[in-house]
């Protein structure tokens, strides 16, 4: 990350440099080199077997107590509060944070208030963070049931429906749609907090003259996979971000181009190494998803083979390189015994999805992804842990589609099992909570000892709250960036860049390229942490495959399936009312014999359903003690003008 002059980074050699490492081109945040030949691959190498034991057995050791996922997971959570921009709810976990970039998007005459800020600095990269929109999302889709049983759904779909409001108010026009606030350069030079901020906050957009497939793809794909999401809780927000979801991939398909040729102030820290054609896919697939319209299906296969989905097999997944995000996601139509006149292409997706899990958990013949001495998948010196991340959240979901299809991995150096695939998954997890060489946990604020010293300005000045008085642009390098002191506020949650390629790691605010926190690297972490927690731990020490409990049916995703119908509408004494009718279907497959809704932003009488003490909470009526599989719940409610209420799942039952 580059700073001002003056105050260079300095790196001092107080740990053992990485023989070999890969080396890397000096981008800023999280980001990583160009490609050779298009693909981004290192020569690997592996290390020696009796090195990795001893080192597996030494973290082992030093963490032999069961981890807490589920604590994790709402850690995870949690960060993305810590990133918000715009008007904040009163209502919070992240009590350190106040309003800021409040004017965003004045200067252009749009309002861009909300949204992410990118990782420790204040820029608001559009592409990297619809990214994260779209992991959230998955996440969610995937394992919707234990994050209702770890009670941080509601959480969860708060900190996507952050970023899909913001990407909507971004998506002014079919053909245009903002993607960058702030730029890195001038951002860069100050060491400030959000709330003081001093920076230009110009703000960039693509439009049919200068075109971005890459980043108009991934919104695309970001709200698709949201608007799946929100479809059982908030039916009418979901049609909303589908509508958003076609009018940009079609104009991320209709105006092909490179991002970072239209933005040069992106090329410097987000640069698409990649191109944008797995973005095409990658929207393309999650449209498929989201609308099971198998327009968007033959879409993927008539192009798979010329936008590089049938052709590249790859051992990275991230921001950049979707490829082997969309050779899982369409192995699931296989393994679910879908395909159909399609399945021919499907399959040679899903031999490329089945060379990157091999490659993970090092069955692959040699051709493996690199890992440290200590088990952690290296891919890159810069800011790992993203890479580590999303290879995670691939393997998870991929053992439960192989689990629930009753078959098993044929890898170069065998067959493999679910339960193998997520027991390595569950490595890296462990790893990233404190199991390793280090005991250090790379999850801030997870466990005792954790990065204190993080390369982010408002985890290390104290909050406006604390010390009201502003902190200039360049006071804040002096008084806090060079300061030895421990962070004044805990980034909970906050996953750094990692440790270097041989377990070290250096807990120093100017130690930019490990720990510097990411959206990117949080969000796959997430659903990750919500699928082990609810995952039984192993059998017992030295138990190599550990029993495997099968995930959650998603068959209907949540248990009630809401549809909201506007029946009437009326003035009186010129305000205007509608009257609200909802239907929320059992789609659980089970009687729910309870039920506890939220519904947020009501402004008049509500009916069909029974109010509690607590705010915005309501159960069944009196008169319903049960609600049979396919049967409805009508609740009818008024509205005062404006949106309809927000109706989400808190808790229920069954039996």
């Amino acid at each position: 990350m580059s700073v001002a002059a003056g105050h260079s980074l300095i790196h001092e050699p107080r740990i053992k440099p990485c023989q070999p490492c890969r080396t890397l081109h000096h981008h800023d945040d999280g980001d990583i080199p160009p490609w050779n030949n298009g693909i981004a691959m290192a020569r690997l190498t592996t290390a020696s077997a009796a090195a990795v034991a001893l080192l597996l057995l030494a973290a082992s050791s030093a963490s032999a107590s069961p981890m807490d996922y589920g604590g994790a997971f709402d850690k995870c959570l949690q960060f993305f509060e810590a990133q918000r921009s715009g008007k904040l709810p009163a209502e919070r976990a992240v009590k350190w944070r106040g309003d800021s970039g409040l004017t965003d998007g004045y200067l252009q005459g749009v309002d861009l208030v909300g949204g992410y800020y990118d990782a420790g600095d204040h820029v608001k990269f559009g592409f990297p963070m619809a990214y994260a929109v779209t992991m959230l999302s998955w996440g969610v889709l995937e394992f919707e049931k234990e994050m209702v049983a770890a009670d941080d759904l509601n959480r969860a779909l708060d900190a996507i429906r952050w970023g899909t409001n913001y990407f909507l108010k971004a998506h002014t026009e079919p053909n245009v749609l903002w993607v960058q606030v702030g730029d890195g350069d001038s951002d860069h030079l100050c060491w400030e907090r959000a709330e003081d901020m001093s920076t230009p906050r110009t703000a960039f957009k693509i439009d049919a003259s200068h075109p971005g497939s890459e980043v108009a793809g991934e919104t695309a794909a970001a709200l698709a996979a949201a608007s799946k999401a929100f479809r059982h809780y908030d039916s009418m927000y979901a049609d909303l971000l589908l509508m958003h979801a076609k009018q940009l991939f079609s104009f991320a398909d209709t105006f092909r181009g490179r991002y970072d040729d239209s933005l040069q102030c992106a090329k410097k820290f987000y640069p698409s190494a990649s191109g944008y054609q797995d973005e095409l896919l990658w929207a393309a697939v999650w449209l498929y998803e989201a609308t099971g319209d198998e327009t968007y299906l033959d879409y993927v296969v008539r192009n798979g083979e010329y936008l590089g989905g049938t052709g590249w097999a790859v051992r990275e997944f991230s921001w950049d390189n979707k490829y082997a995000g969309i050779q899982v996601l369409l192995s699931k139509v296989l393994l679910a015994g879908g395909g159909g006149d399609y399945a021919d292409t499907l399959k040679q997706f899903q031999a490329k999805a089945e060379f990157f899990v091999c490659a993970c958990i090092q069955k692959n013949g040699g051709n493996n992804v690199k890992t440290t001495p200590g088990g952690l998948l290296y891919v890159a010196d810069w800011n790992n842990m993203q890479y580590v991340s999303s290879a995670s959240f691939l393997l998870t979901v991929f053992a439960d589609y192989l689990a629930e299809s009753g078959d098993t991995l044929k890898c170069p150096d065998g067959e493999v099992k679910p339960a193998e695939i997520l027991a390595f998954a569950r490595s890296q997890a462990d790893y990233v909570l404190g199991k390793n060489p280090l005991s250090m946990s790379y999850m801030v604020g997870h466990g005792d000892k954790f990065p204190s010293h993080v390369h982010h300005r408002g985890a290390s000045i104290p909050s406006v709250y604390a010390v009201n008085d502003t902190v200039g642009c360049m006071d804040g390098f002096d008084a806090y960036y060079n300061s030895p002191g421990a962070d004044p506020n805990v980034l909970h949650g906050a996953l750094v860049g990692g440790p270097d390629c041989n377990d070290g790691f250096l807990d120093d605010r100017s130690n930019y390229q490990r720990a510097e926190p990411t959206l990117v690297a949080a969000a796959p972490m997430c659903g990750v942490l919500a699928r082990l927690a609810a995952e039984p731990a192993s059998s017992g020490a030295g138990d190599s495959t550990p029993g495997y409990q099968p995930p959650a049916s998603h068959e209907g995703g949540a248990p009630l399936e809401f549809v909201h119908t506007v029946t009437n509408s009326w003035m009186t004494n010129g305000v205007e009312y509608y009257r609200h009718a909802v239907t929320a279907k059992n789609t659980c497959g089970q009687p729910i014999t309870y039920v506890k809704l939220h519904i947020k932003e009501l402004t008049g009488a509500i009916y069909g359903v029974s109010a509690t003490q607590a705010k915005e909470m309501y159960e069944f009526p009196s008169w319903v003690s049960r609600l049979e599989a396919g049967d409805k719940l009508n609740i009818v409610y008024i509205q005062e003008g404006g949106p309809p209420a927000k109706i989400s799942v808190v808790d229920y039952k069954t039996g």
